[in-house]
């Protein structure tokens, strides 16, 4: 029986299949928050660090009863009922990305001129067509935290 020899081509093909493998696997393991060497974990697009204090989005004080903010760094809406419960919803326009901005009590869209209810994310106006994701946040001693 003979082995049939590699060509350079396939020896090639073969090597940069498996660098180009390796380098997916450490950015996997880099972008999950696995711990590092040091026992340190490394942010994500999900939220704080473990092991990490984070910092508060808003104060309480800055959100008044019935009140809507939009934090354009966190991309985030912060809105609180009359009642006083928060809820927040992401910035970002499910239509083509871009940050919206508080116009009266909607939310609207400068790129293609989607509308959405401040207090709920719902569309109102399109061209998009689903509403804003709802985002996870806590109030702890009067700080608006992401959770």
């Amino acid at each position: 029986m003979t082995v049939p020899l590699l060509s350079r081509r396939t020896a090639v093909r073969g090597a940069l299949v498996a660098v180009i493998g390796g380098i997916g696997g450490y950015l996997a393991v880099r972008a999950s928050g696995a711990a590092g060497p040091s026992g340190t974990t490394t942010a994500n697009a999900y939220g704080p660090t473990r092991g990490r204090t984070a910092a508060p989005l808003l104060s309480l004080a800055r959100l008044p009863a019935g009140g809507v903010v939009v934090l354009s760094d966190a991309r985030i809406v912060l809105t609180r009922s009359p009642a006083g419960e928060v809820h927040a919803f992401s910035a970002v326009c499910t239509h083509a990305g871009c940050t919206v901005a508080l116009s009266g009590r909607v939310l609207a869209c400068p790129c293609h001129g989607s509308r959405f209810a401040a207090d709920t994310g719902a569309v109102t106006r399109g061209p998009a067509t689903r509403p804003l994701p709802s985002v996870r946040v806590v109030v702890r001693n009067g700080q608006v935290y992401r959770s």
